[in-house]
């Protein structure tokens, strides 16, 4: 039944893409594209809500907090079972391998991305894993946008804007924040988008923002009613919340990443890792409740009247009313997160850092603000910071200020918080950059020059193979000859640079045609001078493996036309500027989405 409604539908549009333009068939594939986002997510909330809702029914009626303890474990491990025997036996994860398609394979995304982050997703988060669902939410829609323009044969241009509809769709419907959707797609991936191809992206955000409105419950979404009037006096403890989201910002992506690393250097079969790292998170979830799942339950609780609800049914519910010790609770859970996160992702499971950003900017925010008040100092809108903090974190972690700014609008139900946003989102998206060069989804493929930045040449440059542009073909000649040997060479040849070589190969120097340019009208001089004489050594020498942006600034740097290349300690050839600044602007213009 499945496949003859799948066939069908492809036929269908298949029949589309023949009567329509272009244009009009890639506003068809975005709305497409928008649709399976948005039902990837309704399946991945629904599920995870559904298994958050039991445990806490199932806590309540015996009252033994250790449940919760106990699903992350079977989520985990289960996970590893999935990746090992039905995937293949690895998965790749976070969204930075969105970036390293579209950079390094032509916007070609695995097809098993599309069903594989929604299983191993679900274990992991759905199931108690301290992480997010968003980031498998944006790759399953970006390789929805790949493999449905694969299929329909679009062209590189094509499936990168298909691939940001897709994390646009994803983001949007996650939030209902369809503007959030396609600031997102924006700033994570299409960096330097023209304004025409704004249109197909805000299409899919849209569409995947109502069919999450209409089919998904709107308990289940993130979303707030409740906030307090804006009050410019209050403008100077903003400036502090955006400098301490900025520096949590920085601390977060740096234990992240230790974290994560330490659990990747085990030398642990999988199955063992898990269990490692399920029985550690057992234990934080054990005293700290609030770090099960994705954690929106206890932002949801943190932003309402009555926050001592998140103590209880833990050791603390005693404590209930002591507003102290439910700041030292939101406090100890705030830095453990990072930890919490961490584990989960490096022992096995599958999941984001988006959830995690807004769970540790919700606690910073009321933990700032809450405290600020119990010292008497002045009277802050808790619930206000809460949700501005959130801002704070996510601009800092995935340097996206405007997708921060805008999606806790979105979220809060109006724009009543817009100036405090905007102040605590670019401070501490300014401190975490100065510190952090790159977003830490991005960092490590960066460092390897695999991923686009928000450097526009690099982003191109990343694309280029130094190798396609290496000219082998370029004579040489021996040290011992004369100079008439190279006015032969000369006089045969388009070649104004010569690369002196030794019987093995070696390279000794070069000579340039406008060096010697006196030198060969002088008789006697061409006769009676030896290579060796005039030879002068390369400025800089460029190797195969070198990045083209690393080739590019040899280039800059030595003031050079042409530079030699060395394999192997040998010369192989010359890779000439000109030629590489074509293949720049051939690569440019291929990738432009207009």
């Amino acid at each position: 039944m499945f496949k003859k409604f799948r066939s069908k539908l492809e036929s269908i549009i298949a029949w589309s893409q023949s009567i329509l333009t272009e244009k009009q068939f890639i506003f068809l594939s975005s709305v497409l594209v928008g649709i399976t986002s948005a039902f990837a997510v309704i399946v991945l909330k629904t599920f995870a809500h559904w298994v958050f809702s039991f445990a806490t029914y199932i806590n309540g009626i015996l009252k033994l907090s250790f449940i919760n303890s106990v699903l992350p474990i079977a989520g985990l491990l289960l996970t590893v079972f999935v990746v090992k025997r039905v995937l293949g036996g690895s998965i790749e994860k976070g969204t930075s391998q969105i970036l390293y398609g579209v950079a390094k394979k032509a916007s070609i995304i695995p097809k098993k991305q599309m069903y594989a982050q929604i299983f191993t997703s679900s274990l992991t988060v759905g199931l108690g894993g301290s992480a997010g669902l968003e980031s498998p939410i944006v790759v399953t829609g970006a390789a929805f946008g790949s493999n449905y323009a694969q299929k329909y044969k679009l062209s590189y241009k094509d499936r990168t804007l298909l691939i940001g509809c897709g994390v646009a769709a994803g983001i949007a419907a996650a939030f209902n924040a369809p503007i959030a959707g396609v600031l997102f797609a924006i700033e994570f991936l299409l960096v330097d988008v023209s304004i025409s191809a704004f249109t197909p992206i805000m299409i899919a955000a849209a569409t995947g923002a109502l069919v999450s409105e209409i089919v998904l419950d709107e308990t289940i979404l993130l979303n707030f009613k409740q906030q307090q009037i804006f009050d410019y006096h209050k403008i100077p403890f903003y400036i502090v919340l955006g400098i301490l989201t900025g520096f949590i910002s920085i601390y977060y992506t740096r234990n992240f990443q230790k974290t994560e690393h330490f659990f990747h250097r085990l030398k642990l079969n999988p199955y063992k890792k898990a269990l490692l790292g399920a029985s550690i998170l057992a234990v934080l979830i054990f005293i700290f409740p609030t770090l099960f799942g994705e954690g929106y339950e206890s932002i949801k609780v943190l932003s309402d009247n009555d926050p001592g609800k998140l103590l209880e049914n833990t050791l603390f519910s005693d404590f209930r009313n002591n507003s102290w010790v439910l700041l030292a609770f939101v406090g100890c859970t705030m830095m453990l997160k990072v930890f919490a996160t961490g584990i989960t992702l490096g022992s096995g499971g599958n999941g984001g850092n988006f959830a995690p950003a807004l769970f540790l900017g919700s606690y910073l925010g009321y933990f700032f603000s809450k405290f600020i008040n119990l010292t008497g100092l002045t009277k802050l809108p808790v619930s206000n910071f809460t949700m501005v903090g959130m801002a704070g974190i996510l601009s800092g972690l995935f340097h996206a200020p405007l997708t921060a700014i805008f999606l806790i609008a979105e979220i809060t139900g109006g724009y009543s918080l817009m100036l405090p946003l905007m102040i605590v989102a670019s401070i501490s998206f300014a401190i975490s950059k100065r510190f952090e060069k790159h977003s830490m989804d991005v960092k490590d493929l960066a460092q390897k020059g695999h991923a686009f930045t928000s450097n526009k040449d690099t982003n191109v440059l990343s694309t280029l193979d130094t190798n396609s542009i290496i000219q082998t073909d370029y004579l040489t000649i021996s040290p011992d000859e004369n100079l008439e040997k190279l006015v032969d060479l000369i006089s045969h040849s388009n070649q104004v640079i010569f690369a002196v070589v030794d019987t093995e190969k070696h390279l000794l120097g070069i000579v340039h045609f406008n060096n010697i340019r006196e030198i060969i009208f002088n008789s006697y001089r061409v006769k009676y001078t030896l290579i060796k004489d005039i030879m002068t050594t390369p400025a800089e020498v460029i190797y195969p493996f070198n990045s083209m942006e690393t080739v590019m600034n040899k280039f800059e740097r030595s003031k050079m036309a042409f530079l030699p290349v060395i394999k192997d300690e040998k010369y192989c050839g010359f890779i000439s500027k000109s030629i590489a600044l074509e293949a720049y602007r051939t690569k440019l213009k291929s990738m432009t989405i207009e």
